[in-house]
């Protein structure tokens, strides 16, 4: 949309990096995200130089720039430590209007410890993986991984520290602090992304051994580390959080009760759609068992049922590949807690008698989990 002038006429861009080099190219920070598009479409540009973030970052970064539709050629990419750019961004001096200096931190809060829950979960996908590798379709040796944001895909990670696999990459939008954690280890070898989402404890660590990590890690521009023709050639393992999912596998990520915003969608769709295997992870409920995160109808589908692969709870996994809706059905309510299992066999079998019989709905009470929940507090009856 900023390559094509969507959003109008750009008068400046703030640019977050760690050092300006002598042919006046900018060393981004620890992110890239849109960077070039906004330098190359602004009339100036304010520097900020982040005196925070460590020198050692110069390197660790692969800047390539997306040509225009109509002029773009295949990104070659076959494997996720591939390096197609350069390591600083260049821009044009006469656009640069001021540079500020700060050493300001960023500002990420602490992921919460691994609990019971979390590794039940991270339990459920391994044997999902497991199984994969025994069908033949993965390999021990060859696991490429994309992880989202979050409590719960952060958590999940760990769960490999203790895995059959070996030599795992990343092809991602954003490292967390279980990938870190997974090349510390010698598990990871190689990750990709556009940014980094770290707690304190994890960006103090990345800024200590910048120089190392750099071995290790590439930051892109999010036109690349989210490119669908390069997520379909590395075909990695999806595995992103979410808010809901209904009986036939839509997923919901981002608006609690349909209307109430609790996060961006991110990348997360530029993954579903084009990973090998597109997973979502979430504990079965929340609030205190109020909300069940297996609902009958999703109140805001972010991802369709078409792209959706595996869903995993605390209750084990659901492999929804292949399946009719009415067969994805049994396999959602068997991952959903037990106190909302007989809640939701009793609106399939009510949506059964319509009409519609390829994926049955009775749409006077396809939401009476969220109705009940805003009237009362709880999706109990």
């Amino acid at each position: 949309y900023v390559q094509e002038g969507f959003f109008g006429h750009m008068d400046v861009a703030i640019i977050e990096a760690v050092a300006i080099r002598e042919d006046g190219s900018i060393v981004p920070s620890s992110a890239v995200g849109n960077n070039v598009e906004y330098m190359d479409a602004a009339d100036r540009i304010i520097i900020e130089i982040n005196e925070w973030q460590d020198l050692e970052l110069e390197g660790m970064h692969d800047i390539y720039r997306m040509p225009m539709p109509g002029s773009r050629v295949p990104l070659p990419i076959c494997n996720p430590g591939d390096r197609i750019g350069g390591t600083s961004i260049d821009v044009d001096p006469e656009k640069i209007v001021a540079i500020v200096h700060t050493d300001g931190p960023d500002r990420n809060a602490p992921f919460r410890p691994v609990d019971e829950t979390s590794k039940a979960i991270a339990g459920h996908l391994l044997d999902f993986l497991d199984g994969e590798v025994h069908a033949g379709r993965l390999a021990y040796d060859r696991l490429i991984l994309q992880n989202g944001v979050g409590n719960v895909p952060n958590a999940v990670l760990a769960g490999l520290e203790d895995s059959k696999f070996e030599n795992i990459t990343a092809y991602t939008e954003v490292i967390q602090d279980g990938m870190l954690d997974l090349i510390d280890s010698g598990k990871m070898s190689f990750a990709s992304a556009t940014s980094f989402c770290l707690s304190p404890d994890a960006a103090h660590r990345m800024n200590q051994e910048a120089d190392r990590y750099r071995n290790h890690i590439v930051l892109r521009p999010q036109q690349v580390s989210n490119h669908p023709e390069v997520i379909r050639r590395l075909a990695p393992i999806g595995i992103n959080g979410m808010i809901e999912a209904d009986i036939y596998g839509n997923v919901n990520s981002t608006n609690v009760a349909g209307s109430k915003m609790m996060n961006g969608i991110g990348g997360s769709g530029d993954f579903t759609r084009n990973a090998y295997i597109s997973s979502f992870v979430t504990p079965s409920v929340a609030k205190d068992g109020d909300i069940s995160a297996i609902v009958p109808f999703a109140s805001h589908i972010d991802h369709a049922e078409h792209d959706v692969k595996l869903i995993v709870t605390e209750r084990g996994y659901a492999d929804l590949r292949g399946l009719c809706p009415r067969d994805r059905v049994r396999k959602m309510i068997d991952i959903a807690a037990p106190e909302y299992r007989p809640l939701l066999e009793e609106y399939v079998e009510f949506a059964s008698k319509s009409k519609a019989q390829h994926t049955p709905h009775d749409l006077t009470r396809a939401f009476e989990f969220h109705t009940r929940f805003l009237e009362t507090g709880s999706m109990r009856k």
